[in-house]
């Protein structure tokens, strides 16, 4: 029997399944937008708590800015396990960085080792926030470069296994570390190296020096035992000793990529002299 043409309990009994496979693959699409949008909600965060400016403020912000990192590296991760990488995905993420790992470290960086020499008087104090907040400034913008590059012509030449430059995570890394393991700076000395270190991991970003990526090691894969064993080391090294542990890591991995350069350098120079 049919109504308008249609039949209740014939062919369009098989009409709900597309309908749900359909939703299904739209909750797919959807989660890792979740991590992302709680990746820019941790940076969002690390803002307002850096605006309160007490010492254990500026320590819940470098936190926030290491959970951002966190919802970061699994956003990217989920959306190639399911196969759901987009051009919205990809902007909408590049977005999120540039607030978790561009705005929110620069303005945790001016407050943490620039604004706090202005609250106790100290001579230069004013020339120095003026220099703060450019050089704040100059790191969002290498940041935003950094990600624009990183759109449009992706890795390094020669696969997935070097970035083209530090990536944007591991420099607002570099200063949560930082802020993480020592209080606020108290001398004009230690700011001058605290902005031209801010200005450094800029440079890094914007720069073609290649810095590992990870993305070759398997996690799939069965691992030996000993790299099981040294990674359950490292976790708890991070929860039981989490600043030093923290600062030595993202001091090494900021370093890495300028130890490889010269390192390259050294092995084509004598290849280019015997030419």
């Amino acid at each position: 029997m049919e109504f308008n043409g249609i039949d209740p309990i014939g062919t369009d009994a098989a009409h709900p399944r597309p309908l749900r496979n359909h939703r299904l693959r739209r909750g797919i699409y959807i989660l890792p937008s979740i991590f992302t949008v709680a990746n820019m909600m941790c940076g969002y965060y690390a803002v307002l708590a850096t605006f309160e400016g007490q010492p254990s403020d500026f320590d819940n912000a470098a936190r926030a800015i290491g959970i951002a990192f966190l919802f970061d590296t699994l956003d990217g991760r989920i959306a190639r396990l399911m196969g759901t990488n987009s051009a919205f995905g990809r902007e909408f993420d590049s977005l999120a960085d540039v607030v978790s790992f561009g705005i929110a470290p620069a303005v945790l960086a001016y407050a943490w080792g620039v604004r706090s020499l202005a609250a106790v008087g100290l001579p230069g104090g004013l020339h120095l926030i003026n220099l703060g907040w450019l050089v704040g400034f100059f790191f969002v913008g290498c940041c935003a470069w950094r990600l624009a590059r990183f759109n449009i012509q992706g890795m390094a030449p020669g696969g997935n296994k070097y970035f083209a430059g530090m990536p944007t995570p591991a420099a607002a890394g570099m200063i949560a570390a930082m802020v993480h393991a020592f209080g606020p700076i108290q001398d004009v000395r230690l700011s001058i190296l605290w902005l031209a270190l801010v200005v450094a991991l800029g440079v890094l970003m914007s720069s073609s020096l290649r810095h590992y990526s990870f993305k070759d090691i398997r996690w799939t894969r069965r691992q030996p035992s000993l790299a099981i064993l040294l990674l359950f080391l490292l976790i708890g090294a991070v929860v039981l000793f989490s600043h030093a542990t923290l600062l030595l890591i993202a001091s090494a991995y900021t370093l890495h990529g300028v130890v490889l350069q010269v390192v390259r350098y050294l092995r084509h120079r004598p290849a280019s002299r015997t030419a």
